[in-house]
């Protein structure tokens, strides 16, 4: 480029400024596509710049376990240690898992729900988490109080734990309140709290989060239907706790969620949709949508596949090269 120009070529940005713009793409094309441009672009996404947040949650939604565990260490690998935010669903083994919490000593951000892990992985290595503010360990069947209190005693810093469970695996559990025992004996700083579908938790161990927890800020406690909490009773005890669960809903304005839910966007999406669905009647009919999608079906059918596949491109479900 001559001297003098107001104007910069993409490939003399600097690799952190390509990090931030590649984040908006698909991991498909950044995988694919953009280290076929150029050399610059290649050492970009080749390096930590692009991966110090990782989102395949809907991505390994759709994929066998060995796949998920390829994709997993090699981002985890590029990340270099500066790995802060990770989303997947469905770790497959405690391996990874291990692996995982070995690399990404800054991670300040984990949802990992439907993962296969076990209470004794997380004892052993819950303390290289210490820098977790946000974690996600709902419908994960294979952990239980053992793992919740060594998260507890370890990770001082966690505001929001997610913890749902479903109806099917909450149907066989012990008639036990441990978990909610662990969260209250060992996460004082707790803001943010689901725990949705514990069906045996007893209105005592709520109680007992509440009074132990001073900074929570909102409860799930959607379908654990054994638990009677009364409205003026935690107006008066708990005034700052906002309480999603049976029986509880008309003691709030629901004019309150819309900023709180903005500031924990990470676990809004857990909501009931009893609670939403009564504004939801005039878009029942699936035509009403169909404008949305015209144009993007006519931009599928002009689809041009231009990049040249990475090695075991297929194994990700994604196209070869023509």
């Amino acid at each position: 480029m001559a001297d003098g120009s107001e104007y910069r070529c993409w490939d003399e940005l600097i690799p952190d400024a390509l990090g931030l713009i590649f984040r908006n793409l698909s991991l498909q094309e950044t995988l694919t596509v953009v280290p076929r441009v150029c050399k610059s672009w290649s050492r970009a996404v080749s390096g930590p710049y692009c991966w110090q947040e990782i989102d395949i949650e809907e991505w390994s939604k759709r994929r066998q376990p060995h796949h998920l565990d390829r994709m997993l260490r090699l981002l985890i690998t590029r990340s270099c240690g500066s790995l802060r935010k990770l989303s997947v669903t469905g770790i497959p083994n405690d391996a990874i898992f291990s692996f995982l919490v070995e690399h990404a000593g800054s991670l300040q951000t984990l949802r990992m729900p439907r993962s296969e892990i076990s209470d004794s992985i997380v004892e052993q290595i819950a303390g290289r988490l210490s820098m977790i503010t946000f974690l996600d360990v709902s419908y994960c069947n294979k952990i239980g109080a053992r793992a919740l209190e060594a998260i507890g005693k370890r990770c001082k810093l966690l505001l929001v734990l997610c913890r749902n469970m479903e109806l099917s695996s909450s149907a066989d559990q012990l008639p036990l309140d441990d978990e909610a025992h662990a969260i209250a004996t060992t996460m004082p700083k707790l803001k943010h709290l689901e725990i949705a579908y514990h069906l045996l938790i007893s209105t005592e161990s709520v109680l007992k989060i509440l009074s132990s927890c001073p900074e929570l800020e909102f409860m799930n406690l959607t379908g654990c239907w054994d638990v009677k909490l009364d409205g003026n009773f935690l107006k008066e005890k708990f005034p700052k706790v906002r309480i999603l669960g049976p029986h509880l809903l008309e003691y709030y304005d629901m004019n309150d969620w819309g900023d709180y839910c903005s500031e924990y966007s990470d676990a809004s999406e857990y909501f009931a949709w009893e609670i939403f669905s009564g504004d939801m009647g005039d878009y029942d009919d699936d035509d009403s949508f169909d404008e949305m999608w015209d144009d993007e079906e006519r931009l599928e059918e002009l689809e041009l596949r231009f990049y040249e596949g990475i090695e075991d491109a297929g194994l990700y479900g994604w196209p070869p090269s023509p």
